[in-house]
């Protein structure tokens, strides 16, 4: 499974330094003016996670195999993108590309690091920038959308009628400044409108590139008061600059550092799970002696799409799955311990997966 969010923000706001961090090596290339990026870096990262070195311990595994997700650092779009500024028509598909949106804003002040033309003189200004020109994007989308439909409405076409009915409810909450996503769809407007893949349709979690002195203690209530965010927003802070610092440093020499700073562990580790649960997806487990292995899968999984991640033999031939949860697992040593206690299940094909199974399918050829 294939998952990608995309790093979105104006030009100078930190992406391609928080990018390399996110990797742990200098891949994009990071200057100090806008449109260093002009084509997207993508790059796979490792998802933390606790729980995987838990049963790799127990059961001795010799290999560790993380969850994985992918980054795309996209360029600065600029006011008037929608319109074309800036490479902005090239910079928008990119991001219509991706699954989800992590919207980075700049919340520190430092002359040596310019601010790109065009950009706002408050990190709200900089969100709305960017927000509307997703927004015009999708106007000038759902415009042409419509007028494409009108000789199916000119003859009674019912497909074509529902159809503009959906996006004229989605233009009038575009043209009050409204992303797509707000609208309140009907059960069977859901599969349209995700096929349409507007920008504003996306999830989105939000970034702020805080200075070093304020990252440790940051108050992320009154931030997305500053912002404009609802309290349900996702908001991760974090330094740029100190995440890619820390990629030169292993083991005792980082958590000194991190601890130095009042940090637990490198705030990336945080926008990593918060980007993977954007994107929809929890994790199932594999262990065993040669190899204990997190599974990425979508909320709302069955057990056999599950083991086609796997192998696509496994899905075909499915037969059951004997399923352990995370905690039972450690607290009764194992599946053996489990399945004394009662506490291991056999499931079949109707089978919702739950984050943190452990899983050993069986299945025929």
């Amino acid at each position: 499974m294939s998952l990608q969010i995309g790093i979105v923000g104006l030009p100078n706001v930190g992406k391609s330094t928080l990018f390399n961090a996110l990797l742990k090596k200098q891949q994009a290339e990071s200057a100090n003016y806008p449109f260093c990026t002009i084509e997207p870096n993508t790059g796979t990262v490792a998802v933390p996670d606790p729980r995987l070195e838990k049963l790799a311990q127990m059961e001795g595994s010799a290999k560790l195999i993380p969850a994985a997700i992918e980054f795309v650092d996209i360029a600065g779009l600029v006011r008037g993108a929608s319109r074309g500024e800036g490479l902005g028509n090239q910079f928008l598909s990119h991001i219509r590309e991706t699954d989800a949106i992590l919207h980075l804003l700049r919340h520190f002040e430092d002359e040596n690091i310019i601010r790109a033309e065009g950009s706002g003189s408050h990190p709200k200004e900089d969100r709305e920038i960017i927000e509307m020109e997703l927004i015009l994007a999708d106007l000038e989308s759902v415009e042409k959308r419509i007028d494409k439909q009108k000789s199916g409405l000119k003859s009674g076409n019912k497909e074509a009628q529902a159809a503009v009915a959906l996006l004229e409810k989605i233009k009038e909450a575009l043209q009050a400044g409204r992303l797509a996503n707000t609208v309140k769809l009907e059960g069977d407007e859901e599969e349209p409108f995700r096929a349409m893949q507007l920008l504003t349709s996306k999830p989105v979690m939000y970034g702020v590139n805080l200075s070093e002195e304020e990252v440790a203690g940051a108050d992320l209530d009154k931030i997305k008061g500053e912002i404009g965010l609802k309290p349900t927003d996702v908001l991760v802070p974090f330094c740029a600059r100190v995440e890619a610092e820390l990629i030169d440093f292993d083991g005792a020499e980082r958590q000194e550092m991190l601890e130095a700073m009042g940090l637990k562990e490198p705030s990336i580790n945080t926008l990593i799970r918060n980007a993977y649960t954007l994107l929809g997806l929890i994790t199932y487990f594999t262990v065993g002696p040669k190899e204990a292995r997190a599974w990425p899968i979508p909320v709302g999984c069955s057990a056999p799409r599950a083991a086609g991640e796997i192998h696509t033999d496994f899905e075909k031939g499915f037969i059951r799955a004997e399923v352990t949860a995370f905690k039972d697992f450690v607290e009764l040593g194992g599946q053996k311990g489990a399945k004394e206690a009662g506490r291991l299940k056999v499931c079949g094909k109707d089978y919702i997966m739950q984050d943190g199974d452990i899983c050993n399918f069986l299945f025929h050829v």
